[in-house]
């Protein structure tokens, strides 16, 4: 049996952009990112001109900063991600295993607990959704969804922080949960469009200042 494997200098910046290390506009320095990593200079350069040319960072005069995303490029993300997400949601009600569906079942009943936390919640979310990734059995799709996922990154807020949406979060993963466990693709594809539609309604209204937030939390894949 061999060690734990090593992580590579681009997964490491992409985590520390994903956990909300680095936030959108903050800049990102080669010998601060070597030095905090414990690795060589080189690959932290080459993580980062791969990282550009994904535009998770962009040019600010001779300087790298994490990217943003504008309100045009948000509204293009939820569009493709509410498709590849039914996608997901209609196949995994045609071959998830069942003990994929306990799994998720369990999964949404463990994050009630964490309705009172959004930092613990938009994790949990972003667990749950990938569980259901995993369900649909087609890595393909796994693949352009990890995609979707990674840009979720640069949002700056989760809009599980506005007041009500966690519990509304619950609710909605429930019903997913519930049309898969059925086996009717076509309810779990609408149930999981609808819930990513109102989780971007609700960041819209969060971005226009119309609801409140509970604390300045960050959360990657967060609905």
């Amino acid at each position: 049996m061999g060690g734990p494997v090593q992580k590579d200098a681009y997964t490491l910046i992409l985590e520390a952009i994903d956990q909300g290390l680095y936030r959108p506009g903050d800049r990102l320095v080669e010998s601060e990112l070597a030095e905090r990593f414990g690795v060589s200079r080189t690959p932290v350069r080459e993580a980062l001109q791969r990282l550009e040319t994904q535009s998770m960072l962009a040019r600010d005069g001779r300087s790298l900063i994490v990217a943003s995303l504008d309100h045009n490029q948000l509204a293009e993300l939820y569009v493709v991600r509410a498709e590849l997400e039914g996608l997901a949601a209609r196949l995994a009600a045609r071959h998830a295993t069942d003990e994929e569906v306990r799994v998720l079942r369990q999964m949404v009943e463990d994050d009630r607990r964490l309705a009172e936390d959004p930092a613990a919640m938009s994790r949990a979310n972003r667990r749950f959704h990938k569980q259901i990734h995993l369900a649909s059995h087609n890595r393909y799709l796994v693949q352009q969804l990890d995609l979707v996922h990674r840009s979720m990154a640069l949002l700056a807020t989760t809009s599980i922080a506005a007041e009500g949406r966690a519990e509304e979060t619950l609710a909605e993963h429930a019903a997913i949960v519930g049309a898969i466990a059925a086996r009717d693709g076509q309810a779990a594809y609408e149930a999981l469009r609808t819930h990513i539609s109102r989780a971007f309604e609700t960041r819209l209204k969060i971005d226009a200042g119309e609801v409140r937030t509970r604390g300045g939390t960050k959360g990657a894949a967060a609905s």
